[in-house]
C-alpha cells in the first residue's frame, strides 16, 4: 500500500515518530509545509502526525479539510504529547478533535513523546511555564497533580518505537 506520513513538529517528538513509521511501513515522510504543496492523489493511505497543544492536534485542521477528498484512502491520525499513555484523558482529547462522523474515517491513535524545552517557541514555553507555576501553588493537590508538577517542571523524554505498532498493524489491515 502505498503510504505517506505528514508530521507537524515542534520541538522533534513528533517528527521522530513519524520517520520511524515512514521507516518500518517503507512511506515516504514529509513535514507538513511540503505536502501542502504535493499531490496526494497516489497514496492509498495517509498518515498525519500532530504534537498535543491544549487538548489539541496542532495543524490537523488542514488535515481534516482535506479528509472529503480522501474517502478512497486509509486515514490516520496520530497525536504525540508529554502525558503518559496511561493517562484517561488521551482518549477524550483525541476524539474531540474529530466530529462524529470524522471519526468514523479516521483512526486516531497517541504516542507519548515528552517535552523538549530547549526547542519550545516562546509562546509555548510561556505557557507550559505558567501552567507549572499554577500547578504547583495549587493546595490540596491530587497524587497525579503531584506527579506531573514534577514530571513537567523540566525537559525529558519517554518516546518509545513500540509505541508506533498499533499504527503498524492497523495500516496492515
Amino acid at each position: 500500500m502505498k503510504t505517506i506520513v505528514i508530521y507537524n513538529s515542534q520541538t522533534g517528538f513528533t517528527k521522530r515518530y513519524a520517520q520511524w513509521i515512514a521507516e518500518e511501513a517503507g512511506a515516504d515522510c514529509l513535514a507538513l509545509s511540503a505536502a501542502k504543496k504535493k499531490d496526494l492523489a497516489a497514496y492509498e493511505a495517509i498518515i498525519f502526525g500532530g504534537w498535543a497543544c491544549a487538548g489539541g492536534i496542532r495543524k490537523i485542521k488542514w488535515f481534516k479539510g482535506n479528509m472529503d477528498k480522501w474517502e478512497d484512502k486509509t486515514l490516520i491520525a496520530f497525536c504525540v504529547g508529554a502525558s503518559p499513555m496511561d493517562n484517561p484523558e488521551i482518549d477524550i482529547a483525541l476524539k474531540r478533535n474529530f466530529s462524529k462522523p470524522e471519526q468514523q474515517k479516521v483512526k486516531t491513535f497517541y504516542c507519548p513523546g515528552g517535552l523538549n524545552y530547549e526547542k519550545m517557541s516562546t509562546p509555548s514555553k510561556l505557557m507550559m511555564k505558567m501552567f507549572v507555576k499554577t500547578l504547583k501553588a495549587k493546595k490540596d493537590k491530587t497524587r497525579e497533580e503531584e506527579i506531573m508538577v514534577k514530571m513537567i517542571s523540566s525537559s525529558y523524554d519517554i518516546s518509545d518505537k513500540k509505541y508506533i505498532e498499533p499504527i503498524l498493524q492497523y495500516l496492515k489491515k
